[in-house]
């Protein structure tokens, strides 16, 4: 058995902007494949992403690679993994399994036996515990990883109020980084719902860490303290763009819902970003571009799948799209749906980025330069 490294879980489809952002943060080894990003390191590297990468889901450990054609074999390599190295016998585990076209393949009896080999270590299983190894059985290949995240990364642990089919954290990170957004534009969001869009922006211009408001469970593995001192804090992404951002406000939102709006502006406040956004209650048809240069225009609509009717979007969209195009002469605008007549009601010239899946609806960024 060998240290398989460290793998990166991404929103699917999102890969690519978690690639780029796993080479920022100087990890080693970086490769990009279905549903995440490969990588060296340790429990040090997960240790930074958990803390500064703003794309990922979660970061798993990997611990443990062999084949495994049947139970027998699973159980005896199991109890050869040093589990000890980087679990603590005083925190309890809980284990879990996923088995694909291979010939162990009831899931139930993998997670015995790998809970076998963790209880012969002298490690606690627990079936509620909030430290969790993850056993992955594909094509006989077994690959063991623990979760050094916890709750998952979109959680940043400052957003309080959560409007309704809201973009995650995450989601919106990977989609800015589609619109090529280096904490130097302004950012409108038109329908902000809770202000994702606008938040993020605003924490990447400030060079704040998405981590610094939540835990993590590598804190409760062995060495998980020294880890997050270690992850090295000169990893602020455009840390040096602090001071200018904080000269104006250049981070707007927009809602027809006061509620959204109050509960966007507290967010704002929870997340140490209030003096650079901007939230107020309006209609597409009063939307209006902020002083200064053209920025990014970028919206999350509803598109009748968890919100909105179909067939009454058309004219919403439209709308839109006039108002974007008489206004916002020479804006980046970017436009998420599932819904690709819906995008093409709003008149404008958009092209369609590859699918992203939203817990389980397939959307994408329509992109354009008005």
């Amino acid at each position: 058995m060998n240290d398989p490294g460290i793998f990166l879980v991404a929103v699917p489809g999102l890969e690519a902007p978690l690639e780029a952002e796993a080479r920022a943060l100087g990890l080693s080894g970086v490769q990009s494949v279905p549903g995440g990003v490969a990588a060296d390191g340790g429990l040090v590297e997960a240790a930074r992403v958990n803390l500064f990468a703003r794309c990922a889901v979660r970061v798993l450990l990997r611990v443990a690679e062999f084949r495994a054609m049947h139970l027998a074999q699973l159980d005896k390599r199991s109890k050869k993994v040093d589990w000890r190295a980087v679990l603590r016998t005083d925190v309890p585990v809980r284990v879990e399994a996923v088995c694909r076209r291979s010939k162990i393949y009831v899931n139930k009896a993998a997670v015995q036996r790998v809970s076998g080999g963790l209880e012969a270590a002298g490690l606690s299983v627990a079936k509620e515990a909030d430290l969790t190894v993850k056993v992955r059985i594909d094509d006989d290949l077994c690959t063991i990883s623990v979760d050094t995240t916890g709750e998952a990364l979109h959680r940043r642990g400052h957003k309080e109020f959560v409007g309704k089919a809201p973009m995650r954290e995450t989601m919106a990170a990977g989609f800015l980084a589609q619109m090529g957004f280096d904490g130097r534009q302004t950012v409108v969001d038109p329908m902000c719902g809770s202000g994702t869009f606008v938040l993020e922006a605003a924490e990447m211009a400030l060079g704040l860490v998405p981590g610094r408001s939540r835990g993590f469970a590598f804190e409760n593995m062995v060495g998980g303290r020294d880890a997050r001192q270690m992850s090295d804090s000169g990893y602020l992404e455009n840390g040096e763009l602090g001071d200018d951002a904080r000269a104006r406000r250049r981070f707007y939102g927009f809602d027809r819902n006061d509620g959204a709006i109050r509960g966007a502006r507290a967010n704002a406040e929870r997340a140490g970003v209030a003096d650079v956004v901007a939230f107020a209650q309006g209609a597409i048809s009063d939307l209006a571009p902020p002083d200064g240069p053209p920025g990014i225009v970028i919206v999350n609509p509803p598109y009748g799948g968890r919100i909105g009717e179909r067939k009454l979007l058309f004219g919403l969209y439209g709308a839109l799209g006039a108002v974007l195009a008489e206004r916002f002469g020479g804006w980046c605008v970017g436009i998420i749906t599932s819904d690709g007549g819906l995008a093409k009601a709003t008149g404008l010239a958009l092209e369609a980025g590859g699918p992203v899946d939203h817990s389980g609806t397939k959307i994408n960024l329509w992109k354009g330069q008005l």
